[in-house]
């Protein structure tokens, strides 16, 4: 007589692969893979709002600011960087973006997406808890993929890393990026 709980068949398959990708991916000695880390740091942080529409890599590029902003990891920050400016400009960026935006970026934040964004996308962030705005830039450099996306960090003043975005609305969705049906 079978179990009622036994399971048969193709499903058998896809489990068994499941249950050792977890289990060597939380074993890894490199501190375990892109997707343990992702969700260590999803739990350690408000999750994100999102209004527009983002791509994959988009999303994932900016949920990543808004961590290591809140974590006040310049030298993470920094890692995200593409741009003109050179190593200098990402660094001191990273260090004036978490002086003026670490308190917000560790409460509710909301990320607004403009364009289309399969190669860049213009994205203003809404920091809830302190009423700030802030405009940021990602773009796809090199190859595919969430690895690909970085964030335009040119701004080695405070005056410019804190200027608030002329052309967006005081808060999230007010000028049609997101859907309202």
């Amino acid at each position: 007589m079978r179990a009622p709980y036994a399971v048969r068949g193709p499903l058998t398959g896809v489990l068994a692969a499941g249950v050792l990708f977890a289990a060597l991916s939380g074993c890894s000695p490199t501190g375990g893979t892109a997707e343990t880390r992702y969700a260590e740091d999803y739990t350690g942080h408000e999750p994100l709002r999102v209004l527009g529409y983002p791509s994959i890599g988009s999303l994932g590029i900016t949920q990543q600011l808004v961590w290591e902003i809140a974590d006040a990891s310049a030298d993470g920050l920094a890692a995200l960087a593409t741009g003109d400016g050179g190593e200098d400009a990402a660094r001191s960026t990273a260090d004036n973006w978490i002086k003026a935006f670490r308190k917000g970026a560790r409460g509710k934040v909301t990320a607004d997406f403009y364009d289309e964004g399969s190669e860049r996308q213009t994205v203003v962030l809404y920091f809830q808890d302190t009423g700030q705005t802030k405009e940021i830039s990602v773009r796809l450099d090199g190859h595919a993929g969430a690895d690909g996306w970085h964030v335009l960090m040119d701004e080695p003043s405070m005056k410019e890393a804190t200027a608030e975005p002329t052309w967006a609305p005081r808060t999230p969705g007010g000028s049609g990026s997101s859907s309202t049906r």
